[in-house]
């Protein structure tokens, strides 16, 4: 299957944005270029803040990739903060232990693995995702996917290689069939999350998809409504986008992604 090219143009006066989409079947594309204090491998530069980034334009994910929602049901209740307990007192690797073990929620009867988490655990950007999909689910690890390729796209375009950033979900296990989390299964793993966040301290926080932006901010709206806005999230600026899945079903939100990720890039520094 051949992969593309994306280059959102930059908007003139009174245009939209449009994506340039180029097609290229005859060579792979690399979508971790090198960044500075980054991992050998790759050598390209990252791109200067005022450059569109190449962000890869791929076919829908396959049917075992997560799909996260794109709006809400409006008439779904809030879902209520979780009691505190002494999950908010543990370090790095009782906190691992805690969550791989945990048999809080039915979801422990059907993972093959929980998905803790991954990358620097002092990251200044943390990137909060929705649930694992069937490869998280297996490898135990968050966004390896086709999401994944172009979430590290994503972050190479402001200058970050995925190691430098820490990734989480809001669900550790993967729901069966990959439907979106319930709300008790959200409440009883949020305490999980809120102490990753404790731990890494990062200065911004980008909420990828409406179930994660919506958890974390406790609000109904879809994330086209709440990007854009200010929120904070336990005192940490956080800035809501479009989940990499979802860009993938819909390139011409890619532009908006874009401007988001400027946004954070802006907070961190």
């Amino acid at each position: 299957m051949g992969i593309q090219d994306w280059v959102p143009r930059m908007p003139a006066a009174g245009e939209r944005v449009r994506a340039a989409v180029v097609e290229d079947q005859a060579a792979p594309v690399d979508v971790h270029p090198q960044i500075p204090g980054a991992p050998a491998g790759t050598d390209a530069p990252p791109p200067r803040s005022d450059e569109p980034p190449a962000w890869l334009e791929e076919a829908p994910p396959i049917s075992d990739d997560f799909v996260p929602a794109s709006d809400l049901d409006p008439d779904a209740e809030s879902i209520p903060r979780p009691a505190q307990d002494d999950v908010g007192r543990l370090d790095w690797p009782r906190l691992e232990a805690r969550v791989a073990d945990c048999d809080a929620c039915e979801l422990h009867r059907s993972r093959t693995r929980t998905v803790f988490g991954s990358g620097s655990r002092e990251a200044d950007l943390m990137v909060i995702g929705e649930a694992p999909g069937a490869d998280e689910d297996r490898k135990g690890e968050p966004f390896v996917g086709r999401a994944g390729q172009l979430l590290g796209a994503m972050l190479a375009a402001i200058g970050l290689a995925r190691e430098q950033v820490y990734i989480a979900n809001i669900l550790k296990c993967r729901p069966p069939g990959n439907r979106d989390p319930r709300a008790d299964e959200v409440v009883k793993c949020h305490a999980y999350l809120q102490r990753q966040v404790a731990l890494v301290r990062p200065k911004v926080i980008v909420a990828v998809g409406a179930v994660a932006a919506r958890n974390l901010l406790q609000r109904d709206e879809p994330v086209g409504r709440l990007r854009g806005q200010a929120h904070q999230y336990r005192g940490i600026p956080l800035v809501v986008s479009y989940h990499p899945a979802y860009l993938l079903r819909s390139p011409e939100q890619k532009a908006k992604a874009w401007m988001d990720l400027q946004k954070a890039a802006r907070l961190i520094r």
